[in-house]
């Protein structure tokens, strides 16, 4: 196991959101790993119409130091020779004291269901625990679930970037937390 990984592992945040009445939730969060690629491919090519590849994820595991990716999966469903469901994953940076959010993806599946705001939630908390106090994203303008979440969490609209996304050259709400 690479020094990159074993630190990963180590300082991963403890604790999950709770159910209704305290019950545990249904997900797990954990890091992802290189063996989640090929489980995550699928989901990231369903989901965006400019994708990641496979190398940018291995480029984000391995080669970026201030990168953390994590992944949902189910707390009792298991696919693909025992392994637990990915539901989600998501990618941040820390930028100077700063969390910036790169990718919230959850599988189509599993949508409306509690894991993009589980997931959410595990990134701010992992950002919150590793010293950043502020938090922003960029996001379509067409993405009002998402936008939705994001509010919900205390984010707000402070900027757009006109003509954000080669494909359509749609546009992007830049989004900020001031304070986790």
């Amino acid at each position: 196991m690479s020094a990159r990984r074993e630190e990963r592992e180590r300082s991963m945040p403890e604790g999950a959101p709770r159910g209704s009445a305290g019950a545990p939730a249904a997900y797990r969060l954990r890091l992802m790993r290189k063996e989640d690629i090929p489980f995550v491919m699928p989901i990231e090519v369903l989901s965006y119409s400019l994708p990641w590849t496979e190398a940018a994820f291995e480029r984000e595991l391995d080669d970026i130091p201030f990168s953390r990716l994590l992944a949902v999966e189910s707390a009792a469903e298991k696919k693909d020779a025992g392994r637990a469901a990915i539901l989600g994953y998501g990618c941040w940076w820390m930028v100077k004291g700063e969390c910036h959010i790169t990718n919230v993806t959850v599988a189509p599946e599993a949508r409306r269901k509690g894991v993009g705001r589980f997931l959410l939630w595990g990134i701010l908390d992992d950002a919150r625990r590793r010293g950043a106090t502020e938090a922003t994203l960029e996001v379509r303008v067409s993405n009002a679930a998402a936008i939705a979440l994001y509010e919900n969490f205390g984010f707000t609209s402070v900027a757009m970037r006109e003509g954000y996304y080669p494909d359509n050259g749609e546009d992007a709400m830049v989004m900020w937390m001031a304070s986790l």
